[in-house]
């Protein structure tokens, strides 16, 4: 699958949802969780060239908070099954509260379309009350794990899901049954009144202690970003977001207890064993490896343009931008994750068009793709190695001829692999050198790397322009006898001598290679501005200047001397040249401007000065975990400084993110010291 841009001529402002009224193709409705402009539900017409929005409800600036944490705001919406008739529509969001220990407080309200136009009438706006006088409003103990999602199930009734409230480590809210929180709840609610409870609600017929609630549909979740309902069976999905270590799926039924916190996932939490009794656990979990760290609920497909995915629930992860669904054994009938796609972008929720077909939302970019399939024929890769043509298929170790051989100067931390690169552009074609020195390649070009530990060959990677202009990513699996590779059709790890090695998936590869990027990474003036020794020839010569010469480049880049050039790890260069060329190709992939790390605003460019990179004294967006006084970059102070935190540990926060298991002691060092040498920021 691919994703394209649905509206490219729109951005929105923090988008978190997309949605169409019921029965209406017409028009798209977006959320805007909420930014100094206030926060706001966006309509335009559903058209590919559409060019504006109108506010279909706003609410001013400081109307709604997001926390300190930026997980609040306007963060649900939803249509009354019956729009079309009574104009009705239900919110979500975090206001402000002088009761609550961090100042906010989740409400839900019911408001009406205006009489005329295509907006809503905030005067109409009402909490959401019980017969009994009970209303949907409660105070936030923490900034954290607000969720407040909402959606009608195809029995009429109104489900709401909340999370654990942000500071529930102990289950003291999640195994509580009274209070809103880390449940979804459902309830009978119409255009006006009071809403009711339904008469088969799980706990209605049952005795609950005070404040326990008989609107309760399930309990014991952490903080589920997302659910929907299978339009075909009416079944409830839910994309349930983990604390350390795991992600999960849950099918949500009638009374389900899901298990936080005494399970992440289906392992017991703190411990090797706990009581498990009574507790559901999900369909699929998956690790927080390769920077898959926040679970995105999604739909189950039910559209018309991939046939291939009918039926198959969908969902993705916010940081990674990984997109996959769940497939079935033929056989056994035993579920498991299949990447289909990869967002180069923070996402933060998936959309569903009347007609079935699928979104993704960009959260910080603020724009809307939608999941395509591949055009025919874009993916004819060959099984074997020896037979892609790019090798000597009678020894494919060696590059073929028409590879042109190419080196970096500071290259990505791959866990000590040896690696040796090529690149290839079809007869007659050229790569433009942009203005910012990345390089453009034509289509059909191919980029090829192996990777070789203690000798022996690992892994051939591929990155290939095709015909429809997308980059793809693909990896061989060297066999032991070393005659050739196969081809990986997902993700793998195997143990490689004394080490772990991981081959990355082919969504993994768009989450360094980024469009902000331009792609292809290593391929810029500044990494090729250096000398290598051509094998064909033994010669010793500039890169730039013999890639010129044999006439590959558009235009020509003049003297290697005055170019751009990025400081080697072995250099004499200053510390701070040789550790801002190393943050450079190990992070700047993501952490740039549009570069779609989540909650991140780093420009770990080379070219940025340090003074605008957002790094220095600046806040970390996911935390400190731990760390007193912690900072981005804290001058003279690695211990308290996040990037060497992440660069030293190991696991699901390590930094690079992707298919790396080792700590680079030499890169780690280097930037530390670069660190401990700053007495202040610029």
């Amino acid at each position: 699958m691919k994703l394209t841009p649905a509206f490219p001529n729109l951005v929105f402002e923090a988008p978190v949802l997309m949605l169409q009224a019921p029965g209406d193709a017409s028009r798209w409705y977006v959320v805007e969780q909420g930014v100094e402009s206030g926060a706001a539900v966006k309509v335009f017409a559903n058209d590919p060239n559409a060019s504006s929005t109108s506010d279909f409800v706003r609410f001013a600036p400081g109307e709604v908070t997001l926390g300190k944490t930026q997980e609040g705001g306007l963060l649900g919406f939803a249509f009354h099954p019956d729009y079309a008739n009574n104009g009705t529509v239900f919110m979500s969001y975090n206001g402000h509260s002088a009761t609550s220990p961090v100042g906010m407080n989740s409400v839900v309200t019911r408001m009406k379309k205006a009489a005329s136009g295509d907006i809503l009438d905030r005067a109409t706006e009402e909490v959401l009350v019980s017969n009994d006088g009970r209303k949907i409003e409660f105070d936030q103990p923490a900034d954290e794990h607000k969720n407040c999602h909402l959606a009608f199930g195809k029995d009429g009734k109104l489900y709401i899901g909340f999370g654990d409230g942000g500071e529930d480590q102990g289950g003291n809210n999640a195994q509580d049954k009274s209070g809103f929180f880390a449940k979804i709840i459902r309830i009978d609610v119409g255009p006006t009144g009071p809403y009711t409870i339904p008469p088969d609600n799980p706990w209605v017929e049952q005795p609950l202690g005070v404040g326990e609630l008989k609107e309760t549909w399930a309990y014991g979740f952490r903080n589920p970003w997302r659910w929907s309902f299978d339009r075909q069976t009416g079944d409830l999905w839910l994309g349930d977001v983990g604390q350390d270590s795991w992600e999960e799926v849950d099918r949500v039924t009638k009374g389900g207890n899901y298990g936080w916190p005494i399970t992440e996932g289906s392992h017991c939490v703190g411990s090797a064993t706990c009581d498990k009794t009574g507790l559901q656990d999900p369909v699929v979990e998956y690790p927080h490896e390769n920077a898959d760290l926040a679970i995105i609920g999604g739909f189950v497909y039910r559209g018309t343009k991939i046939p291939s995915l009918v039926g198959s629930y969908v969902f993705a992860d916010v940081v990674s931008g990984r997109i996959s669904r769940i497939v079935y054994d033929p056989v056994t009938k035993a579920p498991s994750i299949e990447d289909i796609a990869v967002a180069g972008f923070t996402l933060s929720a998936m959309g569903e068009g009347v007609d079935g077909e699928l979104y993704v939302v960009d959260y910080i970019g603020g724009t809307l793709h939608r999941i395509d399939p591949l055009p025919a024929g874009v993916n004819p890769v060959a099984e074997k190695l020896s037979a892609t043509g790019c090798v000597n298929k009678d020894n494919p170790k060696e590059a073929s001829d028409g590879m042109i051989p190419y080196a970096v100067n500071m290259p990505l931390w791959s866990d000590g692999a040896d690696k040796r690169r090529w690149m290839a552009v079809p007869d007659g074609a050229n790569v433009q050198v942009m203005p910012e020195g990345d390089w453009n390649f034509p289509i059909g070009s191919v980029l090829m790397k192996q990777f070789s530990l203690g000798g022996k060959l690992v892994e051939t990677r591929f990155f290939v322009r095709h015909d429809d202009g997308d980059w793809a990513g693909y990896s061989y699996e060297w066999n032991d006898d070393q005659s050739d590779a196969t081809l990986l059709h997902s993700l793998k790890t195997k143990a490689v001598g004394n080490q772990t090695w991981t081959f990355p998936g082919r969504s993994h590869c768009l989450q360094c290679h980024t469009d902000a990027a331009g792609n292809t990474l290593g391929l810029e003036n500044g990494q090729l501005n250096g000398n290598l020794t051509y094998p064909n020839t033994n010669r010793i010569s500039n890169q730039l200047s013999t890639l010129d010469h044999i006439g590959l480049l558009t235009s020509p880049i003049g003297d290697p001397a005055v170019a751009a050039r990025y400081s080697t790890l072995e250099s004499s260069d200053p510390i701070d040249m040789r550790a801002r060329a190393y943050l450079h190709a190990n992070c700047s992939g993501c952490h740039r401007p549009g570069g779609g790390v989540g909650g991140s605003s780093m420009d770990l460019r080379f070219s940025t000065p340090f003074a605008s990179a957002g790094v220095c004294n600046g806040e970390p967006a996911l935390g400190a975990f731990g760390i007193a006084g912690a900072k981005i970059v804290a001058p003279g102070a690695p211990a308290k400084s996040i990037i060497s935190y992440r660069m030293h540990g190991t696991g699901a926060l390590h930094m690079p993110p992707v298919a790396t298991h080792l700590v680079h002691e030499q890169g780690a060092g280097l930037v530390d010291a670069w660190i401990q040498s700053l007495t202040a920021c610029p």
